[in-house]
């Protein structure tokens, strides 16, 4: 047997991310506490040099055939084409935005150790092999490589009885669903004897797709990816880790990893099981419509404004996976643009990924050593002590409650549109009226903004930095607001590709 050299050309970013992670490594047992920023900044050199490498190798491979953009290595384990460049690209620039946000919030709570710098690059390094993998075995090495990173930093604060517990609920959970994860993946290898992503769905398309071992296998791969995305019933995570994890990894889990698990339910049910298409979509119809349903009820109850989020998140994945449901359907004949479809699921998820960086950065800002700003009554008065920090808090609610005319508002539009093309319609009057009902909770938030009286008065306290990122951050969500058709565009073309 002949031994053939991969081609490393598409795995530049990875590779070099991962040196990066055993430089810093040996760095940091050289530096005194006193310059622990050297680890900051060369974290944020390596994830902006990431994103250079990304945009070299995409211009590479596209030079090749302009019309296509596709590169396969690893003895096609590995996948590199426009989809997973662009979410690759926004992977590395969340986590260097959230790096940003948390480094003076670590600091003061003394747990801006170097661990914590490499875990958030592990798992950053963890999400780009997923979102590229074309392999089972890449893709759960990933998978794993990003969770496993996660545990460590939810239960970083090791003297907060929250954070331990918050780290051990998740740990047990996350480890029971990349089980049945695993198990559903050995399931599909053994009815198509592959675990090559695009030779599964050859050999589903040649010999069919009814056997009852591949729709069981269907059904656990589902049930992993759903707990990733933190959806009903699979959500029981997410508002008790957000709570308890530290906000700046807060930011960090309620962020980029959405992304990388919106690339592996694309790559896995419409890349590999596009057969069994009829039996996921009526699966991911009643995850969808259980997750805008319960997000937004419980959502209302919440005095906490990190579960508020949390149980905000789940109905945004709800909507997600409306989009990703919508790509085809056989009714009367019909079939829908698919590219349509599972491009709008991208950019709601882009979109989602901006929102949520930014709400979850306003708390980061109100919060200082020694006082956590997690409640709603925190936000009181908010615009008596910065009516530039409260207008751009108005913004993220805003958009998040689905008002014109902000990035949110066009990310639902995008979506239900799709929804209604797919002639799904009573589910697209759930979404819209659920819609409206989640409206309440995210007003709110204006309404004690804007309308009472300010329970501290003192004033905002952070650096030109981090204030200059948030403002970008969120200036962002109106920009793309007002011109969302480009990034639709940008979001389309890359699944095209």
């Amino acid at each position: 047997m002949e031994f053939m050299i991969p081609d490393f050309r598409p795995a530049m970013p990875e590779l070099f991310m991962a040196a990066m992670i055993v430089l810093i490594l040996l760095v940091t047992t050289f530096i005194k506490d006193k310059r622990r920023s050297v680890v900051f900044w060369l974290c944020q050199f390596t994830l902006l040099a990431s994103i250079y490498l990304l945009f070299q190798v995409d211009q590479e491979y596209r030079a090749v055939d302009t019309h296509v953009l596709l590169g396969l290595t690893f003895s096609g384990m590995y996948v590199i084409d426009s989809f997973g460049s662009l979410l690759k690209g926004f992977v590395c620039l969340a986590v260097a935005v959230t790096l940003q946000y948390g480094r003076v919030y670590m600091a003061e709570r003394k747990l801006d150790s170097p661990e914590y710098y490499l875990m958030v690059l592990c798992c950053a390094l963890g999400m780009m092999i997923l979102i590229s993998a074309s392999h089972f075995v890449t893709m759960y090495l990933g998978l794993e490589l990003m969770s496993l990173s996660l545990y460590g930093l939810v239960a970083i604060n090791r003297d907060n009885i929250g954070s331990t517990e918050a780290g051990m609920k998740y740990f047990v959970l996350g480890a029971l669903a990349s089980g049945l994860l695993l198990y559903g993946m050995s399931m599909l290898y053994g009815a198509t004897g592959s675990m090559q992503i695009h030779q599964i769905a050859r050999t589903l398309y040649e010999h069919g797709a009814q056997d009852v071992v591949v729709i069981f296998g269907l059904v656990f791969v589902l049930v992993g990816v759903a707990f990733k995305l933190g959806v009903v019933p699979f959500h029981m995570w997410v508002p008790d880790v957000y709570q308890g994890a530290p906000t700046a990894v807060t930011v960090l889990i309620s962020s980029a990893p959405k992304l990388a698990a919106f690339a592996m339910a694309f790559r896995v049910l419409v890349n590999g099981l596009f057969d069994l298409v009829e039996q996921w979509q009526q699966m991911l119809m009643l995850l969808a419509a259980a997750s805008i349903i319960l997000g937004n009820l419980a959502a209302i109850a919440q005095s906490n404004i990190k579960r508020m989020l949390a149980y905000s998140g789940i109905s945004h994945m709800g909507f997600v996976l409306l989009g990703l449901l919508s790509g085809y359907i056989r009714e009367r004949g019909l079939e829908v643009d698919a590219i349509n479809a599972y491009s709008s699921a991208l950019f709601y998820s882009i979109a989602y990924l901006m929102m949520t960086l930014a709400s979850f950065g306003m708390v980061i800002l109100l919060s200082r050593n020694g006082f956590e700003a997690e409640n709603i009554e925190d936000f009181k008065g908010l615009n008596q002590r910065s009516p530039w920090f409260a207008g751009m808090m108005m913004i993220v609610m805003f958009s998040m409650a689905g008002i014109p005319f902000f990035i949110g508002f066009f990310a639902k539009l995008s979506v239900l549109q799709a929804v209604v093309m797919a002639g799904y319609f009573k589910l697209a009057v759930l979404a819209v009226v659920m819609s409206v009902i989640g409206a309440f909770y995210y007003l709110r938030v204006v309404k004690v903004m804007y309308f009472d009286e300010s329970s501290d008065p003192m004033p905002l306290k952070a650096t030109l930095g981090f204030k200059a990122v948030l403002s970008i951050n969120i200036l962002a969500i109106a920009f793309f607001g007002l011109r969302s058709n480009d990034l639709m565009q940008i979001c389309a073309l890359a699944l095209r590709f």
